[in-house]
């Protein structure tokens, strides 16, 4: 049985990306009319999923005028989506390529500020958003204000309601995930560079990720723990074992929303109840993909099919 996939995402953005010949201080700096996308780690994994051939709906706080142009977007790009008010103005980003080197600059918001008396209000639509078996996906930046144990409040909610939670952070709230022993949540997933903070030590080998990993779902963290080895792909561990997915080396345009892209095709796969070894495959093949897109376009089906067929399961 299929399951339905809802996405949170309560620090959205309207994303702007345009080119300039070359970025240097105090002149005006003329540039290109910009590729205007709805962004935010939540959104852009319903994004993902529906471009594989899914759908996911987008639970989205939004706020003002900003607010409204985001749900515009999101409904040109046909993602089912449920809005609730958040404070203030939702926030705008911008990433600004420089030809002439082609590094790309990213400029993001912090967004509004949260109230303690924002986070019900967001619970209370994910209770009416979720019906049983519900992926819930929380993913991308929390906003100021909201505490770090958002994510371990909103895990025990999901599990109260029969569904599952799949979690994409950093920062505190990943920490204070990490010092729970909690039986409702359900994936875990983070980078390397936040791997090894969390970790206090080096993870240079995908032995030391998979260990690492498994030290995490021993202490009763997760179900399912994910380390993205950036280029070396990712590291999944659960009850039954450990595995490693890479692809060939491709050319690299922007690494904007790749780790959405994975969460995407993994939780995609998940919710068609495939083997979670086929579902590392999947989002590391669509997290490649993504990288040879430009901006916020995410990952191309037909890049992801080729880099999926092209992928290297291994257990470890």
């Amino acid at each position: 049985m299929k399951s339905h996939i809802l996405t949170i995402t309560l620090n959205p953005t309207v994303d702007y990306c345009t080119t300039s010949d070359r970025i240097e201080p105090n002149v005006k700096l003329r540039c290109t009319e910009p590729q205007i996308d709805p962004g935010g780690g939540g959104i852009n994994v319903a994004r993902a999923v529906r471009l594989l051939g899914g759908q996911a709906t987008a639970l989205v706080a939004i706020g003002a005028g900003t607010g409204a142009h985001l749900l515009q977007l999101l409904a040109l790009e046909g993602v089912p989506t449920v809005a609730f008010q958040g404070p203030g103005e939702t926030r705008q980003s911008m990433s600004v390529i420089d030809s002439s080197t082609g590094q790309q600059y990213r400029f993001v918001m912090p967004g509004p500020v949260w109230e303690e008396h924002d986070v019900p209000r967001a619970l209370n639509s994910v209770d009416q958003a979720t019906t049983g078996d519900t992926l819930v996906v929380l993913s991308g930046s929390q906003p100021p204000g909201v505490a770090k144990d958002f994510p371990s409040i909103m895990a025990d909610h999901v599990a109260g309601r029969g569904s599952r939670l799949i979690v994409d952070t950093s920062g505190p709230a990943l920490f204070h995930l990490a010092e729970q022993r909690r039986d409702s949540l359900y994936v875990l997933r983070m980078n390397d560079e936040e791997g090894e903070e969390l970790a206090g030590r080096p993870l240079p080998t995908r032995a030391d990720t998979a260990g690492f990993a498994r030290s995490l779902i021993d202490k009763g963290v997760a179900r399912i723990v994910i380390v993205a080895r950036g280029a070396d792909g990712s590291v999944m561990a659960t009850g039954d074992g450990a595995w490693h997915a890479v692809c060939p080396p491709a050319p690299i345009v922007s690494k904007v929303g790749a780790g959405d892209s994975f969460v995407g095709a993994f939780t995609l796969g998940l919710s068609r109840e495939d083997p979670v070894e086929e579902c590392l495959r999947s989002g590391v093949a669509a997290a490649s993909a993504a990288t040879m897109t430009e901006a916020t376009r995410l990952c191309d089906p037909d890049l992801t099919a080729k880099a999926r067929r092209d992928c290297v399961v291994t257990q470890l």
